[in-house]
């Protein structure tokens, strides 16, 4: 029995690349000599910067992903996008009311959601983005942005929505109405705001600007996560 081949063939821009089999499609592409200088934000799968689209062979579908998670393929043709080209609304968001109608008047095709589901499936966070396009019909501001708080603004849900609804341009106003709006105003940010006007940071700022890398990874590993305050109920 022939042994499975140690790399596989990937092609970018038309060019073939051969590399070892189960790399993510970053470091084939850095394994394959490119310098990743845009597109790569958090290098471990959480930004949404480093959506792609490609196909497998001669399979007709095109299929998308995140790059930094997305496993190379075999006969791979692929080509990364920055940002999904979708349109997005102008709008002064402390203009608008928090309303169904706000919603619709801005993207009307929310109306047109045929209740298919692709978008959840494309999802590389798992949002349950359905469920709050189904809410936003509804106007229910606040569901839509719990729901889709963990967004990370890829594209990939409006890639595949036969509907042609730009979800994450809906759930990024409803988090904005949200905030603006309904959400109360948090006491902690207000107490930190005040603090960094009344000069209280200006030296801790100073020393990390003249900090040595050394030194500001350290402070990194050292940051404290989740303050104690806030665990402790310190915000309203």
């Amino acid at each position: 029995m022939a042994a499975e081949p140690a790399t596989v063939r990937f092609f970018l821009m038309g060019k073939p690349h051969d590399v070892p089999k189960g790399l993510t499609i970053q470091k084939a592409m850095e394994y394959a000599g490119f310098r990743l200088l845009r597109g790569c934000g958090c290098r471990g799968g959480f930004c949404g910067a480093c959506g792609t689209v490609y196909r497998v062979g001669a399979d007709y579908r095109l299929k998308v992903g995140l790059a930094c998670q997305t496993v190379v393929e075999d006969q791979m043709y692929l080509a990364q996008i920055p940002f999904f080209p979708a349109v997005k609304a102008t709008y002064a968001v402390e203009d608008l009311p928090p309303t169904a109608e706000t919603l619709i008047g801005l993207y009307p095709e929310i109306l047109r959601c045929v209740g298919c589901n692709t978008c959840r499936k494309v999802c590389p966070q798992e949002i349950e983005v359905m469920r709050y396009i189904a809410a936003a019909q509804r106007g229910d501001i606040a569901k839509v942005a719990d729901l889709s708080f963990d967004c990370l603004m890829c594209g990939l849900c409006a890639s595949r929505c036969p509907a042609e609804i730009v979800q994450y341009h809906v759930a990024i106003l409803a988090r904005r109405l949200y905030a603006r709006h309904i959400a109360k105003p948090a006491a902690h940010l207000a107490q930190r705001v005040a603090a960094i006007d009344r000069g209280e940071c200006d030296a801790d700022l100073e020393a990390m600007v003249a900090a040595d890398s050394a030194r500001l990874k350290a402070l990194y590993n050292a940051r404290e996560i989740e303050p104690e305050d806030l665990e402790a109920g310190g915000q309203e």
